[in-house]
């Protein structure tokens, strides 16, 4: 993979989220992909459950968001992507956001995790009070 190409695929990710349904989603991962949507949640395997995860967590197709990238790194078939995501409009929920993307040779992906990071919320391991 080279940075034109994680490019592609990020794009390609917009779409499937803004299409109905979830088909388009063979054209973005392998049918045995594993999706991490947090550090520390546990590991969505395979494209059905994908699908089923995608279905769950989106508004649907005409869910209003603006989202922009930044490749910051390709070794391999390795990537590492910075995304910002602003819903609604007027915005209501923004998330900064670092994907880790492992590739298939055929360019779909193989393993994404995500590092959502949004306003708000604490990012060091003290409690809130502290």
């Amino acid at each position: 993979m080279d940075r034109e190409q994680v490019a592609g695929w990020v794009a390609a990710y917009e779409r499937a989220w803004r299409t109905p349904g979830t088909d388009v989603l063979a054209e973005v991962f392998t049918q045995d992909a594993t999706y991490l949507q947090s550090p520390y949640e546990e590991t969505v395997v395979g494209l059905p459950a994908i699908a089923r995860m995608w279905e769950e967590t989106r508004d649907g197709p005409d869910e209003v968001f603006r989202m922009t990238s930044d490749v910051v790194a390709v070794d391999g078939d390795t990537a590492v992507v910075r995304v910002e995501v602003y819903y609604g409009d007027p915005v209501h929920q923004e998330y900064r956001d670092l994907w880790v993307m492992r590739f298939a040779e055929d360019g779909r992906c193989r393993a994404f995790e995500e590092w959502p990071f949004w306003p708000g919320r604490s990012f060091t391991a003290q409690s809130d009070g502290n």
